[in-house]
């Protein structure tokens, strides 16, 4: 029988249904917070972090005068939000935390090619090849720990060893959340249908479900369980901080091309039947550019850039270095991921 310690109280599933804009706060890039009418504005769908958009929407009309109106919520949320909209959506660009969602827009076929001068601001690895949209920031995929729970020589090697029967109920997670599942995707791509179908399985079977990456975080700082599986930047901003919720705790980088070590692309896409076509592809190569990629590497995220030659943080390991798997970020199958952990009991 499944065990679950602990789990999220909002159902899983909603993370799959088609919303249409009930949940996502709209505001304006004027700094204001205050509702603004679309009228000649640019508009953003936006799934990444508010107060960094909120920067970079300020800076760009700082720049250029064009005001710029945020409708933010999350990836799978707007990414089925914009599908379900189509034509008639009312959106210039779509700005995610992960890629799974931009696939799906893509797949859609509602994204304009972005400009070749933004594209060369982008290594290639951190843009699909296809050119429909961009990479604006990478988060490493990473596990943290509890070094009085677990020796770091009792670590696992793999990502994929998480599934087998002595990790039962001693690794936490948060299966509800894009950014989990988005690791998932990684699984999936680089393990195959029936590799992915046998570690989710795996995984339902051993894994303690948290309600999200900090939540997860905590629960290892705690003692909960020894380890959990997050995205770098919760550790590294908690750390900057107080260290409240992460210092009896470390990281562990997986390496190798492990599906552990994956590297997932926050993506930027300019929308085909736009209203505003010029203006929304200034705004995405303001944030692929020094500036825009500036404000994100010296800010509070500790995102990595991943354009312009910026660097990251100092105390961040240099993203070269974290030998991801290589994967084409519009190869990622959010719709399959869901169906599989659905199928497994996850969501």
């Amino acid at each position: 029988m499944r065990q679950i310690l602990r789990r999220a109280v909002v159902p899983a599933i909603a993370v799959t249904l088609l919303l249409t804009g009930c949940a996502a706060g709209e505001t304006s890039g004027t700094g204001e917070g205050e509702p603004a009418a679309d009228g000649d504005a640019l508009v953003v769908y936006n799934a990444q972090h508010e107060e960094l958009t909120q920067e970079w929407a300020d800076a760009f009309t700082d720049e250029t005068g064009i005001e710029v109106v945020l409708r933010n919520g999350d990836d799978s949320e707007l990414g089925n939000q914009l599908v379900q909209e189509g034509a008639a959506s009312k959106a210039d660009v779509f700005l995610t935390e992960n890629s799974p969602a931009m696939s799906l827009v893509e797949e859609a076929g509602l994204f304009a090619p972005v400009d070749e001068a933004t594209l060369a601001l982008v290594p290639e690895q951190y843009r699909p090849a296809s050119g429909a949209w961009t990479g604006i920031a990478a988060r490493s995929t990473v596990l943290v720990y509890n070094p009085e729970l677990i020796d770091e020589s009792e670590l696992p090697a793999s990502l994929l060893d998480l599934q087998q029967p002595e990790w039962k109920d001693r690794w936490g997670a948060a299966p509800a959340k894009a950014d989990f599942q988005a690791i998932v995707s990684a699984v999936l791509e680089t393990q195959g249908e029936d590799g992915a179908r046998a570690w989710l399985e795996g995984m339902a079977e051993n894994a303690v479900e948290y309600r999200n990456n900090i939540v997860t975080m905590k629960a290892v700082n705690a003692g909960e369980v020894p380890v959990g599986i997050i995205y770098h930047y919760y550790w590294y901003r908690d750390q900057d901080a107080a260290a409240e919720d992460s210092g009896n705790t470390k990281l562990h980088y997986f390496g190798k091309q492990d599906p552990g070590a994956f590297v997932s692309i926050s993506g930027g896409g300019v929308l085909k039947n736009a209203q505003h076509p010029d203006e929304a592809q200034q705004f995405l190569a303001f944030i692929a550019g020094e500036q825009g990629q500036q404000i994100l590497g010296e800010g509070y995220s500790f995102e990595y850039p991943v354009a312009s030659g910026v660097p990251a943080k100092a105390e961040l390991p240099p993203l070269e270095t974290l030998d991801a798997p290589v994967i084409d970020p519009s190869s990622l199958n959010g719709p399959k991921v869901i169906e599989l952990m659905t199928e497994a009991g996850l969501l």
